[in-house]
């Protein structure tokens, strides 16, 4: 590793570690299945968490897990060249999601959620075979931040994502350990160290998710003018205050509260 890897990879090391200390994310004895896509935050992820496995105070275990959609031109030859050389644990998973989504897609329905629900349930049950209690995602804290933007512009929620929360198949723990990192160092750590970055090669690769790309933009532009505005939003969704906001439920609560103590 360059020197100029190795200092961007300590930065996201200790940030990934801190991470790891606010939200309790692994603890002695876990089993974590880490998803490796092929792509530049999963890559990052695998091989922070075992940089920080190998110095732990608590004894965990890593098995990186890979799911082949089965679109034509997925190369996961080049994934499992890469988890050989670094001499990862890993489990290479063939699906046939691509067949799944071509025969079952409904009119209307979006290409990209219906393949990621495939992809996430294919993890969960190689999760289950591989006997591990908890599964790490590549996400980092752009994906926060653009998700609590999308929930809030689009969907009328304020709802962003969890580091750390019961996974939709009430038996494994989701963690997302890059919570604290940049989007732009993972960027450049992952162009530095020359990671064999793979598409998952599905027909409408080339489109794009124009509402996130929209928000990346805006906190791109508002960075100009406040510089600290990823710290500061991802700090908000760690800070919320319930009563300054419009949830009937609380409000509903604290009349019945006063009613009690009148």
């Amino acid at each position: 590793m360059t020197a100029a890897a190795k200092k961007i990879f300590n930065r996201i090391k200790r940030q990934t570690g801190k991470a790891v200390g606010d939200f309790d994310l692994i603890e002695e004895g876990d089993r974590i299945a880490v998803g490796l896509s092929g792509g530049k935050d999963s890559y990052t992820l695998l091989h922070v968490l075992e940089a920080l496995r190998k110095k732990a105070p608590v004894k965990f275990d890593l098995i990186a897990v890979n799911i082949d959609p089965g679109f034509p031109g997925y190369h996961k030859q080049l994934i499992e060249q890469h988890l050989q050389q670094h001499h990862f644990n890993y489990r290479m998973v063939t699906t046939d999601s691509s067949q799944i989504i071509k025969e079952k897609l409904r009119p209307g329905t979006s290409y990209c959620a219906f393949c990621a629900r495939l992809r996430r349930g294919n993890l969960y049950d190689q999760a289950t075979q591989l006997d591990c209690n908890k599964i790490a995602l590549g996400h980092h804290l752009d994906d926060f931040i653009e998700t609590l933007l999308l929930n809030q512009f689009y969907g009328g929620s304020l709802a962003a994502m969890a580091a750390k929360l019961l996974a939709d198949n009430s038996q494994h723990v989701v963690i997302r350990p890059l919570v604290y990192v940049e989007e732009t160092a993972i960027e450049e750590f992952s162009r530095l160290q020359k990671f064999p970055i793979i598409p998952c090669s599905c027909p409408i690769i080339g489109a794009v998710d124009q509402k996130r790309q929209q928000m990346k933009q805006l906190v791109k532009n508002l960075t100009r003018e406040i510089p600290e505005i990823r710290n500061s939003m991802i700090s908000a969704i760690g800070n919320v205050q319930p009563r300054y906001l419009l949830d009937q439920k609380l409000t509903k609560q604290d009349k019945a509260i006063i009613q009690r103590n009148t």
